[in-house]
């Protein structure tokens, strides 16, 4: 079954490298008005998945990843509109010059090939990837999570309608429809269609994709987010930010899990904290000094994996540090490397933080919640990426494509 998945996304992306910015552009814009169009039957859809999602004893965080809507799906045809109206990449020239011996030479972006893409819970995921792709000249195998089956196969099938609308083959968008689990593992051994995997769910996901695959794989989106406010910050500013972070969306993986506080300021700046955010809701894990200047039902002292827990939910670690040395040294030991903050006026410890805290997004004085590829400015994103290569952050158009080297001579051999 994958294996002629595989075939036709292989020659699906050969086609699709020939096809012009402007057909590609108005593709999106089409797939985005199919969507719409399709609205019935995709909710439809989706409240099935729902039904059965809550039934079945998914976590309220799930659900809401789940979940589709009007506006939400208004909003995932509106990422495809602003994809179609980004730069392409494809073919972008640099590092372009003459060398010595009169041989022209430059490096081109080109495709990645075929993505293999695997998710949980997240329906939008589905069109993102799917957008992305198309823009990037790349074709896609789709591979949901159970639990979205008849919301991806409405999803899946809208797009591809507008792709043969547009005169694109619609083989560049292919789909696992089966829940069964076996094919995951078939996907990540089809090392001769499939140019990249990418994970996007929970850490075991992630695990299981790097011990088994015979493609390269991209990990990400797995996020212990960390914000440490200084004794130089904005107190009435960092309420703000952190209750944003904390409460905006907090089933993603931006959201923010554990905030640290500098001591000289603790005993006045935790109470004013629980305060403002216990009435949205969160309850909070303290540790033994934090806990010591906190008399609030909402406090609960802090277990042993607490701040290694990413919670994608409405509760919030609290720890109280001896300055930026602890601060840093506990985001070293915790963090995920996803999105971490420094709320303060000092900017040489702003400067310090950027330096020494190795995540994809370090944020000085901002929620935690903008490591997202729309509001980075990229459109859509595929996942988050945190490790080193070849990608960090939100991983958008560029960040699908790879390139390679143009060299023009004039009849010339090497001597």
């Amino acid at each position: 079954m994958l294996t002629e998945l595989g075939k036709k996304a292989k020659l699906a992306a050969r086609t699709l490298a020939r096809v012009p910015t402007s057909q590609k552009n108005a593709a999106l814009n089409l797939m985005a008005d199919t969507l719409l169009a399709d609205q019935q039957a995709i909710l439809t859809a989706n409240a099935q998945d729902v039904e059965a999602g809550k039934a079945n004893g998914l976590s309220v965080a799930m659900v809401d990843r789940l979940m589709l809507n009007e506006s939400r799906l208004t909003g995932i045809a509106d990422s495809l509109r602003q994809v179609a109206n980004l730069p392409d990449p494809v073919g972008e020239i640099f590092e372009d010059g003459i060398l010595p011996n009169g041989l022209h030479v430059r490096k081109q972006r080109v495709p990645l090939g075929v993505l293999g893409v695997i998710y949980e819970a997240r329906p939008n995921v589905t069109v993102d990837v799917a957008g992305l792709a198309l823009k990037s000249g790349n074709a896609v195998i789709l591979r949901g999570g159970s639990e979205t089956l008849h919301s991806n196969r409405a999803l899946v099938a809208s797009l591809q309608k507008a792709l043969t609308h547009s005169g694109i083959p619609n083989d560049i968008i292919q789909f696992i429809d089966s829940p069964d689990r076996a094919l995951v593992l078939d996907l990540l051994h089809l090392k001769d269609y499939v140019d990249m995997i990418i994970p996007r769910g929970g850490a075991g996901l992630h695990e299981f994709c790097r011990e088994n695959s015979h493609i390269p794989v991209i990990t990400g989106g797995i996020g212990i987010c960390h914000l440490f406010v200084d004794d130089t910050a904005d107190l009435d500013a960092a309420l703000a930010i952190i209750h944003n972070a904390k409460t905006q969306r907090p089933s993603v993986c931006n959201a923010l899990d554990t905030t640290l506080v500098h001591r000289s300021i603790a005993q006045d700046f935790l109470p004013r904290l629980v305060n403002h955010l216990a009435p949205a809701g969160v309850t909070f894990r303290a540790e033994t000094v934090a806990a010591s200047l906190l008399n609030h039902e909402s406090v609960l002292p802090a277990g042993e994996k607490d701040f290694d827990t990413e919670w994608l939910s409405l509760v919030l670690g609290l720890k109280v540090v001896d300055g930026l040395d602890e601060a840093i040294e506990h985001i070293a030991a915790h963090s995920t490397a996803h999105s971490d903050g420094i709320l303060t006026r000092t900017d040489e410890h702003a400067q310090r933080f950027i330096a020494e805290v190795d995540s994809a997004a370090v944020y000085v004085n901002a929620s935690t919640r903008f490591t997202d590829g729309t509001e980075l400015g990229l459109g859509a994103e595929v996942a988050i990426s945190t490790q080193r290569l070849h990608a960090r952050g939100p991983m958008a158009l560029r960040e699908l494509t790879t390139y390679k080297w143009v060299v023009i001579g004039d009849n010339h051999v090497r001597q």
